[in-house]
């Protein structure tokens, strides 16, 4: 039996990838290590070579293994599939290569390998084979982690961008130091801004263009691998950003691959980004479709990651985003919805939640879509979670007010309820409010220093007793001063300081008594988790509400949480209860563990007395600190009435006016 040069690659075997369902791709295309039977040789040992490019007249593979000259390694085309192939005898792990391409214009074109599975670092851009040796640790891990539906879990996102978080650390190096650090933290997982190849730092990894290469100024893909066995042995999940909406122009990579417009549109109404400066996939085309569904699977697989957020979802959304009349191409129903992106989106939702269980998904969405995190049997986009930006750009709005004008915008506090339960959702505080001007959270916060501080530490209190997943970006745990710069990275020595080591110090607190709380997340896409105590004390400048968990078991569990974003301290203010009792206190953002002046609270506890007050019939009397917050849990062992009845008619009571249930999304049978 002879040598195939094409590697044993067929039209059968590429037949998926030509009709749009091919989710496994990168075992097939691209740099391929494998052994072949030689009747006068035995096994050969070398790498498969191949790549769709269906409008090119000719391919060759160059590389460091034959002195960077293709004429005796041109690939032959697999009939029928647009895919040329070669198998190359000898060459292996860490051999630098590229793909000559001559386009249907006669041009010879020096191309990266879309499917390379790592990359020479910036400025240079070989594509390098790469076979994986790491072996796994995390069994435990994947095993349990479908254990409870990810929307009925807590989850507190820590959102890095790994070159910056602080300068010059690789995987290896992050793996004890970041691992150590957000373990301390107390967050259930890190959100990695994109770690797909890109070659320009400053654009933080949004704009690619190498989508199955992690960033190799970091290390090799096995040292990724490690890093993300580490955070799961800390039992941290791992979410990662991933760009399917757009792509690098750099000549080298996917623009133009054969000469043609091969991944992108022809037409730019349909093909360029204006906003970014970028290409848009045509997920109209069955091979890009395959390409990015195999991608998306790729990431989750290869990598163990435990989800993906999606970025720019908007943007695939809508044929029109960021175009004037003209300027775009209706659909066959002559509407503005991106029918191919639609298609796309669910058809990869399906794919990883049935294939993957115990992964989210999370859209960053930023309009009113339907249907966003419904499952796709319902006609939904299938999502797990969509960053809730109307929640995040209300309530920065009012976190930013001078106090004395926050009376006349608090519905930008309340109004987030009124959909709360329309979508899953995540409360983001990302990396987009920390940069371009917009100041750091700190800078945003109006007054003098203390206030600032105050503030902060009240803002965070609220969010995480708020309905819907938290993430924050790094930095804004210990509220640093300068907004985010990644040429700078975090400043690392504002957390040592006075208020900013208070705020750190809080936030570890905020995730340990969120995390022990199920009030706090169980119930966080429906109405039987929440109920407004007092909405509408717009000239106090406070909140109140309930956080419930009616418990499976009936026993449940009720959480108050008061907020007030006045500067003055509210005395004896009553707040109605559904329990007679105690309330524990079990977090005062005053402390002066938290660099809070230590002189407001509650001495531990209050009492709740059978006297009618905001639609309960106990109330209780507080204190709350100047620009600040308490928590209170009820104590059921010092109940004066049975609490279980008491939590059943919590679970039961009317959602605010406008909302609605989501339904939920529980994994691959919902999808």
């Amino acid at each position: 039996m002879a040598i195939d040069p094409a590697g044993g690659l067929t039209g059968i075997a590429l037949s998926g990838f030509g009709q749009g369902h091919d989710t496994e791709c990168w075992k097939r295309l691209g740099a391929v290590e494998l052994t072949q039977s030689d009747s006068e040789r035995g096994q050969v040992l070398g790498t498969r070579f191949s790549v769709w490019a269906p409008n090119a007249k000719a391919v060759r593979v160059v590389g460091d293994f034959n002195a960077w000259s293709g004429h005796d390694h041109h690939l032959d085309r697999v009939p029928g599939t647009g895919v040329w192939a070669l198998f190359v005898e000898g060459v292996s792990t860490g051999a630098l290569y590229k793909f000559e391409v001559l386009g249907a214009d006669d041009v010879w074109r020096l191309k990266a390998d879309p499917m390379a599975r790592f990359c020479e670092a910036a400025p240079h851009n070989a594509s390098i084979v790469y076979n994986s040796q790491y072996v796994w640790t995390d069994d435990h891990w994947l095993t349990h982690r479908a254990d409870q539906p990810a929307y009925r879990s807590p989850m507190s996102i820590y959102e890095v961008h790994l070159g910056s978080w602080r300068r010059g650390l690789g995987y290896v190096e992050l793996a004890r130091q970041l691992v150590e650090y957000v373990s301390w933290q107390g967050f259930t997982h890190v959100e990695f801004m994109p770690l797909a190849e890109h070659p320009y730092e400053g654009s933080w990894g949004y704009h690619v263009t190498g989508y199955f290469a992690p960033v190799s100024r970091f290390g090799s893909p096995d040292e990724l691998r490690y890093l993300v066995d580490q955070l799961h042995a800390a039992g941290i999940g791992v979410i990662m950003d991933w760009v399917p909406g757009h792509f690098a122009t750099d000549p080298w990579a996917l623009q133009r691959f054969d000469g043609t417009a091969l991944y992108e549109h022809e037409d730019p109404r349909l093909g360029w980004h204006p906003d970014w400066g970028s290409y848009i996939f045509n997920l109209g085309r069955n091979e890009v479709r395959s390409f990015l569904l195999s991608n998306a699977y790729y990431w989750l697989d290869e990598f163990h990651l435990d989800g993906l957020r999606v970025d720019g979802v908007a943007s695939m959304l809508y044929l029109d985003y960021s175009r004037g009349p003209g300027e775009w191409v209706p659909n066959i129903y002559g509407g503005n919805e991106n029918l191919d992106s639609v298609s796309f989106l669910q058809a990869m939702n399906s794919d990883v939640y049935r294939r993957k269980p115990g992964i989210v998904t999370v859209a960053e969405e930023s309009t009113s879509w339907p249907g966003v995190t419904r499952s796709v049997d319902h006609g939904g986009l299938g999502f797990g979670f969509k960053w809730n930006m109307g929640w995040m750009n209300d309530s920065l709005r009012y976190y930013g007010r001078n106090p004395v004008h926050r009376q006349y915008h608090h519905h930008e506090m309340t109004f987030a309820m009124a959909y709360a339960y329309s979508e899953n959702f995540v409360l983001p505080i990302s990396h987009d409010e920390v940069v371009h001007g917009k100041g750091s959270m700190y800078e945003r916060a109006p007054e003098d220093e203390w206030r600032k501080f105050a503030t902060l530490r009240t803002f965070y209190a609220f969010m995480w007793s708020h309905p819907g997943k938290k993430l924050i970006f790094m930095g804004t745990e210990f509220g640093q001063r300068r907004e985010f710069d990644d040429q700078r990275g975090v400043d690392w020595y504002d957390s040592e300081q006075w208020g900013h080591r208070g705020v750190q110090l809080l936030i570890k607190d905020l995730n340990r008594v969120y995390r022990a709380h199920p009030a706090l997340w169980k119930h966080d896409h429906d109405s039987s988790g929440f109920r407004w105590i007092d909405a509408d004390d717009h000239g106090g400048n406070t909140f109140s509400f309930l956080r419930m968990d009616p418990g499976d078991d009936g026993a449940g569990q009720v959480v108050a949480a008061v907020i007030n974003f006045s500067p003055d301290p509210r005395y004896d203010l009553r707040i109605g209860l559904p329990a007679e009792g105690r309330w524990t206190e079990i977090l005062n953002t005053d402390a002066e563990l938290y660099d809070g002046t230590g002189q407001f609270g509650n001495l531990g506890q209050v009492t709740a007395y059978p006297t009618p007050s905001h639609g309960f019939d106990h109330s209780a009397t507080v204190t709350v600190p100047p620009l600040g917050a308490v928590w209170f849990r009820f104590d059921p062992e010092h109940p004066i009435e049975d609490p279980e009845p008491i939590l059943n008619d919590i679970a039961g009571s009317i959602a605010p006016s406008g909302a609605t249930a989501a339904e939920p999304v529980e994994g691959p049978e919902e999808h």
